[in-house]
């Protein structure tokens, strides 16, 4: 376990142990622990919340691994448990907050709250609820960023498949589509709670108006972080369709060569097939060179004319030129 102490207002961070952030939290005005924790628990593993002096029965779920997430305010305090998105996993951030401190804990690194922890000299927010606004904006930031890369890959992708479809091109569309479905499943519960909490205490006349604006901009970027990720999931279904779409287009090209070929060969088969056949008349009575000309070849030759002019006039012919312009 790696505790880290940053003293406010001046953004001095202090490795120490829980000990040491237990009296740091009893005693400071404003101070911000943060707790990294193994990313699988110990089976012997002793409750995060006492050893930080917090109330051991009240608090039993903070760091605690696998906790769903949640947004509840109690009082004089309020808790949270923050989806945040690392590359290809979400890691979440349980969070406690009072008017003087801010505790957060989390299973394995997570780069974002170490950059925003750097950032608090420069930052100086006013109290712990400030510095917990900004690191929700930081949560926030992370699925923006996925979401974002991701419909750019998307719309490159795109842009292949018309120039040269290949099949790995689906494989890919599949990820960026379970990593958009990923996003949305991860983030829709936790902006759902936040919205509820944050509205009801919007409805208090004891909620400070500077909080207010903080709270107002948090709603603001969450529908837009939501707005980002629904145009992701929009971006994959077209995607997919039209690559689907460009199957489909070949399988036409296919199916009129095919059209092209049978109405050529078919009447020639039909015309062989049946002078093929044993019957007296056709073994004893059609012998001349003649009849053979007009039979075995002239008729052929009808069949193919009859042919090429069934085409012309279908216009078959024009679109597989056109359709081979098009490939190139």
């Amino acid at each position: 376990m790696i505790v880290s102490v940053v003293s406010m207002p001046e953004g001095l961070v202090t490795h120490t142990d829980a000990a040491e952030a237990r009296a740091r939290l009893a005693t400071s005005a404003f101070v911000l622990v943060h707790v990294e924790l193994p990313e699988e628990a110990a089976p012997d593993e002793e409750p995060l919340a006492p050893q930080l002096g917090l109330d051991a029965g009240r608090y039993a779920w903070f760091g605690r691994k696998d906790e769903p997430v949640r947004a509840e305010y109690q009082g004089d305090r309020a808790t949270f448990v923050v989806p945040m998105y690392l590359e290809d996993r979400v890691a979440h951030v349980h969070v406690l907050v009072t008017e003087r401190y801010l505790v957060t804990a989390h299973r394995g690194r997570v780069e974002p709250l170490e950059n925003l922890t750097s950032q608090m000299p420069e930052e100086r927010p006013d109290d712990a609820v400030a510095v917990l606004f900004l690191m929700l904006q930081a949560a926030l930031e992370t699925f923006r960023r996925a979401a974002v890369a991701a419909l750019l890959t998307v719309e490159d992708l795109e842009d292949e498949m018309f120039e040269n479809r290949r099949a790995e091109q689906v494989y890919r569309l599949s990820q960026l589509r379970r990593r958009a479905a990923l996003l949305h499943h991860s983030l829709l519960p936790y902006l759902q709670t936040m919205d509820e909490i944050i509205t009801r205490r919007m409805l208090s006349s004891t909620f400070p108006e500077a909080r207010q604006r903080l709270a107002r901009e948090f709603q603001q970027a969450c529908r837009l972080v939501l707005t980002d990720i629904e145009s992701l999931q929009d971006a994959t279904r077209r995607a997919f369709a039209s690559y689907t779409s460009l199957v489909s287009g070949e399988q036409n090209g296919v199916i009129n060569r095919l059209a092209i070929v049978s109405t050529i060969f078919l009447p020639l088969s039909f015309l062989t097939g049946y002078f093929g056949m044993n019957f007296t008349y056709l073994t004893d009575e059609l012998e001349s060179g003649v009849v053979f000309w007009l039979l075995a070849v002239g008729l052929q030759v009808l069949s193919l004319v009859g042919a090429l002019y069934v085409l012309h006039r279908t216009n078959l012919w024009r679109r597989l030129r056109d359709e081979g312009y098009e490939d190139r």
